[in-house]
């Protein structure tokens, strides 16, 4: 066996309480030391404990559960919609509630559920895959599942009070500003954006860390599971495209609020600012969501065609080429606006250009199925339906980037077909298919695969019926954001039949909800690896153990699972009853140190009550935000304070023999 950490860190760092240096080993821990490492890894019991988590199982389990009702909630505002718009001249809702119903979905859609749901399930899956005991920074994972949870339920606190936003999910300036938009609602919706994004930008830094510093020894970039390589293309571009919207919604509630005048042309300010800034990360965050869905698929489609993706190399190209084109399209959102035409044809031709890597990754896929043992389970259904309903919106997409088309179906329900067929095709159908892949896994029990099949038909059927018609719509004339329309204008019948599309939609994510509900009470246990995969979160049990694994695994290939053993297997020597991680390189994962991780504790959820007053605060004065951070300071202080109690069993672990 040779020794996993260089000389000098072994010589520095001892690993467990024998003082055994760590190293690369073939037999497997005793029962005694895996219950040892258990109780070590694992979260304390009752409500203390669900305010202490730190545990990535746990928070990712929080942030799914909590993301999927944002998605329910912002559903339900939908059907209100359509229910309103079925008929002409409908007076079930009036057009002040309209706007704030409009501006909730597109909002809870965008903000609450699209990115954050995709960093919900890296969150739990991605320590898993590259074969680490835990998430780097577990404290601030916590904490930034809780300011997540705050700011949508402050969002939604606030339209529950008809204090709603009610200027479109985009907020376009002067709309919003303190001219157009008196009152509280939109200044809820900028403090709700500048803190919801703040748990992005933290899941970003937690997650590229992961990646680059906690992969098992062996997992080179080479070998990294497609799933994880776009998930860090996705942490990388939300570093560098959150901070835009973030600034732009911290100036817009600065003009409303101080009286600067950032957005105001009678001042100097320029009311494009706030497009430019806010499609800077508009049109990046629709490959937040998509890039996501694209690490699914490829997870999917390899173990039920029982063969590894075709192409790696070019499909980790197609993902890296997707985020650099992604930040340079913002600008056909204002095909409508006073630019100068030539700058206009640069995005255009890179609007067309992005549907490049997109179409290579396509046809990888499809050579994977060609060439593979196809098992068709519900799971691949979803990601089916994906390659249909994205072709189309595509095609839209490509349609759009055509300056004088746009034009002319600028805001009109055209617009709003199309961005439903790329944003529900192309990631909440990969969702849904991951959801029921990793369904085992996170809970150990199957699922029900006829009813789940029924719920997939269902939901096909009714996104098509709903949004197909829209195009139609779109073409026909008929604007988006109103609230009815006179009865001459013959749109009544597209109308309804997209309501019926609407209500079979929700009957099907009705179903799978309940199919879901009842496996998790009755469910089949699902013992280990059920579908057969390849990578390496299903080589512990279902569900993992709060250590993950017993012992974590070396890696000598992409798709481990589906490799014979080989030696060494696993690594030996980390304590068991200290929660020790193996710290390994950027580029070829060889073991670089030894990390000891934080035990739980309440301070970041403390933290993230004392900063979510701080913002409500400063919705109603400016000085919220100066006195308001003084619990936040204290909060943060007692989190990052060393207990004595843990400083010293961990030093004698670290002198030398």
């Amino acid at each position: 066996m040779s020794a996993v950490l260089p000389p000098s860190a072994a010589a520095g760092a001892q690993a467990s309480e024998a003082h055994e240096p760590a190293e690369l080993g073939s037999v497997p821990p005793t029962a005694r030391q895996a219950a040892l490492l258990h109780a070590t890894w694992s979260d304390p019991p009752g409500l203390w404990g669900w305010m202490c988590a730190v545990n990535h199982k746990a928070i990712g389990r929080r942030f799914l559960v909590t993301a999927f009702g944002f998605f329910a909630a912002g559903g339900l505002l939908a059907l209100w919609m359509r229910l309103q718009l079925a008929r002409p001249e409908n007076t079930l809702v009036g057009p002040d509630l309209y706007n704030q119903l409009f501006t909730m979905h597109g909002t809870t859609m965008m903000f609450l559920f699209a990115v954050p749901v995709m960093q919900a399930v890296s969150v739990y899956i991605t320590p898993l895959m590259v074969g680490a005991r835990s998430i780097a920074f577990p404290r601030m994972n916590a904490f930034a599942y809780w300011v997540y949870l705050f700011g949508g339920l402050m969002l939604l606190a606030a339209f529950l009070t008809d204090t709603g936003a009610d200027a479109g999910w985009f907020a376009y300036v002067p709309l919003s500003g303190p001219d157009y938009s008196p009152g509280k609602r939109v200044d809820f919706w900028a403090q709700m954006i500048t803190f919801t994004e703040l748990s992005g930008l933290l899941e970003a830094v937690i997650l590229i860390t992961t990646v680059f510093k906690l992969r098992a020894p062996g997992m080179t970039l080479s070998r990294m599971p497609l799933f994880v390589w776009g998930m860090l293309v996705t942490a990388f571009m939300v570093l560098f495209a959150m901070p835009a919207v973030m600034l732009a919604s911290t100036a817009l509630i600065t003009d409303r609020l101080v009286g600067t005048h950032f957005f105001n042309p009678g001042e100097g300010g320029d009311p494009l600012l706030w497009q430019h800034l806010f499609w800077f990360f508009g049109h990046p965050e629709v490959y937040l969501i998509f890039i996501p869905g694209l690490g699914f698929i490829s997870t999917i489609v390899a173990t039920f065609a029982r063969r590894p993706v075709f192409g790696y190399p070019a499909m980790v190209l197609a993902l890296i080429a997707t985020a650099f084109l992604a930040f340079g399209l913002w600008v056909h959102h204002m095909f409508a606006t006073n630019l100068p035409e030539m700058g206009k044809s640069f995005f255009t031709a890179s609007s067309i250009l992005i549907a490049v890597p997109s179409a290579i990754q396509i046809f990888c896929w499809i050579a994977t199925l060609a060439g593979g043992r196809i098992h068709l389970k519900s799971p691949l259904l979803f990601v089916l339906a994906f390659f249909f309903i994205l072709v189309l919106g595509g095609l839209t997409g490509l349609m759009l980037a055509s300056v004088p088309l746009d034009l002319q179906v600028h805001d009109s329900y055209f617009v709003v077909a199309h961005l439903h067929y790329v944003l529900l095709g192309g990631a909440v159908f990969p969702l849904l298919g991951a959801v029921l892949y990793w369904w085992p896994l996170i809970t150990g029990r199957m699922f029900n695969e006829t009813q789940a099949r029924w719920s997939f038909a269902l939901l096909f059927i009714g996104f098509n019926v709903t949004f197909f018609p829209m195009h139609l719509l779109g073409l026909e004339g008929m604007p988006r954001r109103v609230y009815t329309y006179a009865a001459d204008r013959g749109w009544e019948g597209l109308n309804l039949l997209a309501t019926v599309g609407a209500f079979m939609l929700a009957a099907g994510l009705l179903l799978l909800l309940v199919n879901l509900w009842r496996s998790y009470r009755h469910g089949e246990l699902a013992g280990v690896n059920p579908w057969g995969a390849g990578t390496l979160e299903w080589g512990s049990t279902c569900p993992p153990p709060a250590a993950n694994f017993d012992a974590p695994p070396v890696v000598h290939g992409t798709y481990p699972l589906w490799m014979p053993p080989q030696q060494p297997s696993h690594v030996a020597g980390l304590a068991v009853s200290h929660r020790e991680q193996l710290v390994t390189t950027v580029l070829d994962a060889t073991p670089d140190h030894r990390a000891f991780f934080p035990s739980p504790t309440p301070w970041p959820f403390w933290s993230a009550v004392a900063v979510t007053v701080c913002f409500i605060w400063s919705i109603f004065t400016p000085w919220g935000a100066v006195y308001g951070l003084v619990p936040a300071a204290i909060g943060l202080t007692l989190w990052f304070w060393p207990k004595r109690r843990e400083t010293a069993s961990h030093l004698p672990l670290e002198r030398q023999p």
